[in-house]
């Protein structure tokens, strides 16, 4: 069964299409990530998703109803964890929950139940009745999941959850998402970190320019690009001046990507370029600290296919 259904979903602000005849089906049970530069299109898509943005063309569905035509019964099938955190400071952990789920419906003694069932599958219910304004960066992310989920939604859509916090936290969410999943939500699921998508992901979507450019299995999404060799260099200086579109001009080379002192660079296994590349960096004065050939991953599948790096 899909959970979600987009077709032909086309958006528009002014002359900028942010979404472009976008169709894609995620299916019941899965973990579904959705990848994707800044400005790709997936806050757009998650916001028609969850009828927070209305769409100028095609059709939405969320277990088979209409987000326009059904927008509240839609709306109460689906938990948001934002990327910002949103927490009221002044409410405690469970007032904050309850508030949220609430929404949704619940009152009395189902609404107690739930929050505190939340509060307890996050590891917050020592932290029930303290404000969140005296909670660590991860313990707000955690109570921010607390809050999306009372009201147990089958579908759970988390932008961002682990942006900023220290890595035990990030276990802890990484962890609970699994749980969820495993209870029987399906989760819509994107961030920055390639290893998370990898480790919890069934099914990954690579957006760019409003489309879904690649689709498929992280397995099957490296299989797109097992004609190329990645080829890791790190070079001496953090200021050599290195210039990614200098690089691009080597026959072979498809995509590039500067970080810090390492340039990770996509080429094309039939071209027999790797002499013309270590000449760039000597002809340039550029010192070379190691140079390393890897197999492609989800990473070098995502420079691949946008020709930018995810935090562009």
């Amino acid at each position: 069964m899909n959970i979600v259904r987009m077709d032909q979903v086309t958006k528009s602000f002014g002359d900028i299409t942010a979404v472009d005849k976008m169709s894609l089906d995620i299916e019941e049970g899965e973990i579904f990530g959705l990848l994707g530069p800044n400005g790709a299109g997936k806050s757009t898509a998650i916001n028609m998703i969850t009828g927070l943005l209305h769409f100028d063309k095609g059709s939405i569905s969320v277990l088979g109803s209409d987000v326009k035509k059904e927008k509240m019964k839609t709306k109460g099938y689906i938990g948001i964890v934002p990327q910002e955190v949103a927490i009221y400071e002044e409410l405690t952990s469970l007032e904050n929950v309850k508030f949220f789920a609430s929404l949704y419906g619940l009152k009395g003694n189902e609404l107690e139940a739930a929050a505190l069932e939340a509060l307890e599958f996050t590891g917050l219910s020592e932290n029930a009745k303290k404000f969140p304004k005296t909670f660590s960066g991860g313990m707000k992310r955690r109570l921010n999941i607390a809050c999306a989920i009372a009201h147990k939604p089958k579908l759970i859509i988390m932008d961002e959850p682990t942006v900023g916090i220290d890595p035990q936290s990030r276990n802890h969410i990484l962890q609970s998402v699994k749980k969820l999943n495993e209870q029987g939500s399906t989760i819509i699921y994107t961030s920055h970190y390639m290893e998370e998508v990898e480790e919890i992901c069934s099914r990954i979507a690579i957006m760019d320019h409003g489309k879904v450019i690649a689709l498929g299995t992280c397995k099957e999404l490296e299989d797109l690009i097992s004609d190329r060799n990645i080829v890791l260099i790190t070079v001496m200086d953090l200021l050599s001046g290195i210039k990614e579109d200098d690089i691009k001009q080597i026959p072979g080379v498809d995509a590039v990507e500067i970080e810090e002192n390492i340039i990770k660079i996509s080429s094309f296994r039939e071209v027999s370029n790797m002499d013309k590349i270590i000449n760039y960096f000597t002809s340039n004065g550029i010192s070379i600290k190691s140079l390393e050939s890897k197999m492609p991953d989800l990473e070098a599948v995502f420079l691949a296919m946008t020709g930018r790096k995810l935090r562009d």
